[in-house]
């Protein structure tokens, strides 16, 4: 993105050298980084703290708070979309009120705008206006795929202990996706020269990179002898995190009088990760608890972890003096 506007504006502004880039650079990233943290802090205290009526409204706050993320660090000088990142990443890994709700909203939300985002992208592209630039777009796919692209795998990869043919497979995986074709449209917004060319020939080196090696994945994954057998089941990594398969252990806890966690809410606990209060009994009667849930004196926990390692540090949580 920073490439993009960056080489856009001196196509622009000839006169202008390339040091002057530089200062911009810095200024977007600094702030941006430093917006994105800061933000990101707000950002769980006001979910934590607020009481909404409803579940369905917590997504709806975090994408407010998503937009006001982008907009202020925009406003002050700062790269939104390095802010938004920053802010996303820091809440993905925080103890957050209905973040199971939250994550299932925005992985459906994702999908919506990718959709959306290659049908959009599909309405600029003329077939016809494809056939002039097939030559030189398979000489740059041909260099991005055998030169530039295993390059720069293995110089970012230097530092980190992994089998060669494992990186050769990164190598491949290549370009494919509608960033590029997204960044291309940035000169056309511009009305640079010849810009119309150049969003053709990213279409076209990227739908090249899409059939020649999104297609061939599986093969050379077998070839290359990283690929996982198929009788392993493979979740993703939020399934992981969320799935309630994964908790093998399940255990009670007493909240005793004097307990330093009557009065607070589950979110503020500080609880393993590892660990979830699935369900509390209070008066005889059984709660689904959420992370707004306060804890209440007799209250019964009914605790799911993944190992019994976590009962000591539940233990000490809630029956410890404060």
């Amino acid at each position: 993105y920073v490439l993009t506007i960056a080489f856009t504006s001196l196509v622009l502004n000839p006169d202008s050298g390339f040091l002057s880039v530089v200062p911009v650079f810095l200024k977007q990233m600094i702030i941006g980084g430093a917006a994105g943290f800061g933000l990101a802090k707000v950002s769980k205290w006001i979910i934590n703290q607020i009481q909404l009526d409803y579940v369905g409204l917590y997504p709806v706050l975090v994408i407010s708070l998503m937009y006001f993320t982008f907009s202020a660090t925009d406003f002050i000088g700062g790269n939104g979309f390095l802010a938004v990142y920053i802010c996303a990443v820091y809440l993905g890994n925080q103890d957050i009120i209905h973040k199971k709700t939250i994550v299932k909203f925005f992985d459906g939300l994702a999908w919506l705008m990718q959709i959306g985002l290659f049908l959009t992208l599909g309405l600029l592209v003329f077939p016809s206006q494809m056939v002039p630039v097939i030559g030189i777009g398979l000489l740059v796919s041909i260099f991005l795929i055998v030169v530039a692209r295993p390059l720069s795998v293995f110089a970012s990869l230097a530092f980190f202990h992994m089998p060669g043919r494992s990186r050769w497979y990164i190598s491949w995986v290549g370009l494919r996706g509608a960033v590029p074709i997204v960044f291309a449209t940035y000169p056309l917004l511009a009305h640079v020269e010849k810009s119309q060319m150049i969003f053709n020939i990213v279409f076209f080196i990227s739908l090249t990179s899409l059939i020649i090696q999104g297609t061939s994945l599986p093969i050379v994954a077998r070839w290359l002898h990283v690929s996982i057998p198929e009788t392993v089941k493979v979740k993703r990594p939020a399934e992981t995190i969320l799935s309630d398969e994964a908790r093998a252990e399940f255990f009670e806890r007493h909240v005793s009088a004097g307990s330093p966690a009557i009065g607070k809410r589950i979110v503020d606990l500080n609880f393993p990760k590892s660990a979830v209060i699935a369900m509390i009994r209070r008066d005889n009667k059984f709660l689904t608890p959420s992370g707004s849930t306060v804890i209440q004196d007799k209250d019964v926990l009914m605790i799911l972890s993944e190992s019994k390692k976590e009962e000591d540090i539940v233990e000490k949580l809630l029956n410890e003096p404060a």
